[in-house]
């Protein structure tokens, strides 16, 4: 895979930007969102025709009428058109009605047979074919995923990062784990990937500081969803965005000079960290949380609350593991010193609580 040349993205301008509204839902708001994107930012439009929801009895696309919807927007506009696909038979409609690229979504790269399902009904095609990360965080299935699309002769393929779930609600819809992406990205500098601000932030307000981010780790392009009534829309109203916004961002701020090289590099970093901060800082919260649980069966039996025997163990436990990874004991001592002073506190204002 390494050796396999994607020059099918040197035929857009960079970034290559896809945008369009998360679902096609009447032919009317398919056409007024198309008409209001600037071709000369934006080269292609999205509209989902099938939408897999966790629960049924929600909307699940409108189905092949939809893909007409989009012929009419190619037509119309000038725009190449693109969706998701999630079997063999959402395959077959989408090459009947050409669309230019097709994409696997997350739910679907986490399933082998689902992909190898739909790679076989791509045999040979010619399409761009892009592949989002899976829902969780397993680079290899991202790769596999890959490498069936290649076993069935397709050439045209590139990536679509947009982020991971995690079991608690954070900052994001879908954390990016950029250090993941980065991971792909260097095992696989020929493959074009693409990022989806919209599904890693679940909504509008960090939309425009992700692509930033993203254009910093150069990525090849973006995947952004609008919509020319976001609020009404049927699905993921929260992070769909009009028209006139994002390419208000384009113009004036995605394309701006950029840094020099230390600058950038710098910047990586710094990006890093700080996603990493995060997760300190959620953990954190999530071991408080435990902290008030200890509290309440400390309360019911009477027991007090620290607990020397215990604290010496551990401390001596987390030292130990910390001297594996290169940190020093001091470091982690202090660390957990300030963690459990406040664990401490946490459960001694709930004990005492009449």
């Amino acid at each position: 895979m390494k050796n396999i040349e994607q020059n099918w993205i040197n035929s857009f301008k960079k970034p290559l930007i896809i945008s369009g509204p998360c679902s096609a839902e009447t032919e009317n708001q398919v056409l007024e969102t198309a008409k209001k994107l600037d071709k000369n930012y934006i080269q292609v439009f999205r509209a989902g025709i099938w939408k897999p929801r966790t629960r049924p009895n929600c909307f699940e696309g409108i189905g092949q009428i939809g893909l007409k919807w989009l012929n009419k927007v190619k037509k119309e506009t000038g725009l190449l058109t693109a969706t998701e696909v999630a079997n063999s038979s959402h395959v077959e409609l989408a090459l009947k009605y050409n669309i230019d690229i097709i994409w696997i979504g997350a739910r679907s790269t986490v399933n082998p047979f689902t992909v190898q399902e739909i790679s076989e009904a791509l045999k040979n095609t010619n399409k761009i074919i892009l592949v989002k990360n899976p829902i969780n965080p397993d680079i290899d299935l991202w790769i596999g995923a890959l490498e069936r699309l290649i076993n069935q002769g397709i050439k045209n393929i590139g990536v679509i990062h947009r982020g991971f779930s995690t079991y608690k609600s954070r900052k994001y819809r879908n954390t990016p784990n950029w250090s993941l992406a980065l991971k792909f990205k260097k095992l696989y500098p020929n493959i074009p990937m693409l990022c989806d601000p919209s599904h890693i932030c679940g909504n509008r307000e960090c939309l425009f500081e992700v692509i930033k981010q993203a254009m910093s780790f150069k990525y090849e392009g973006f995947i952004v969803e609008t919509h020319c009534n976001p609020d009404k829309a049927l699905s993921d109203s929260q992070q769909q965005i009009i028209p006139e916004q994002f390419l208000e961002f384009l113009k004036n701020d995605l394309f701006k000079k950029t840094n020099s090289k230390n600058e950038i590099e710098l910047e990586h970093i710094r990006v890093l960290i700080s996603e990493l901060d995060q997760n300190l800082i959620y953990l954190l919260s999530e071991r408080m949380e435990s902290s008030e649980k200890v509290a309440i069966i400390k309360k019911i039996n009477n027991l007090v609350v620290f607990q020397p025997k215990r604290w010496k163990s551990l401390i001596e436990e987390y030292k130990t593991l910390g001297h594996k990874l290169c940190l020093s004991e001091k470091f982690i001592e202090n660390i957990f010193q300030e963690i459990h002073k406040e664990s401490i506190n946490i459960q001694n204002k709930i004990i005492n609580k009449s």
